[in-house]
């Protein structure tokens, strides 16, 4: 899944010119970083095969492919920026293999959309966005395997600070109208809520 064929493939769709083999290479170097638990390769894997099961329900889905490899491009849990961060990586390397700059633009908008800091604008940014979050609505037993590796990203925040910040974190999804966006997501939303109110029951 997270091959270098595929990529090739994906970037000629998009209107790629040249090898992608060495942007291959930076992404795997990127996602495999030891301080990484979550964040790794096994997600961007998870990602793309989600996203091959709703591939007829996105209006642009070479965009959101791309975007997905890298929106977690740039991953330091002690930084604050992380979205923006992937958002100029691969607004850079997309401009440099020649991409046009309107699909460009819409890849950049969809990772910075990954802040969940306002609702998504396009169809493609909420089928994007409740694909990174479907790990959310997964069984009890994946979703403590997620929420351990999460607290393992952040082992050197003390415990109750974490507390604290995770709480926070999953208050926010909780008290939005609704988690994902898309019909196709929408099954995740009772598991999802689910897993965020047992977790958050731990916590505080």
């Amino acid at each position: 899944m997270f091959q270098a064929g595929r990529l090739q493939q994906l970037l000629q769709r998009l209107g790629g010119q040249g090898s992608s083999e060495a942007l291959f290479g930076q992404l795997f170097a990127a996602y495999s970083q030891p301080h990484r638990a979550y964040h790794t390769v096994a997600h961007i894997e998870d990602c793309l095969l989600h996203l091959d099961r709703v591939r007829q329900l996105c209006d642009r889905v070479d965009e959101i492919e791309i975007a997905l490899w890298f929106h977690d491009g740039i991953y330091d849990p002690r930084a604050r920026d992380n979205e923006e961060q992937s958002a100029d990586w691969a607004g850079r390397c997309l401009q440099k293999l020649g991409i046009n700059s309107a699909a460009t633009e819409r890849v950049v908008t969809m990772i910075l959309a990954t802040r969940h800091q306002q609702i998504p604008p396009t169809c493609d940014c909420r089928m994007l966005l409740d694909i990174d979050l479907s790990i959310l609505g997964r069984t009890p037993e994946e979703f403590a395997v997620y929420e351990d590796q999460i607290r393992q990203e952040y082992a050197w925040v003390p415990e109750d600070q974490y507390r604290l910040g995770r709480a926070a974190i999953l208050t926010q999804f909780l008290n939005r109208p609704t988690i994902y966006y898309t019909q196709y997501f929408q099954s995740l939303e009772g598991p999802a809520r689910d897993n965020l109110e047992r977790s958050l029951a731990k916590l505080v």
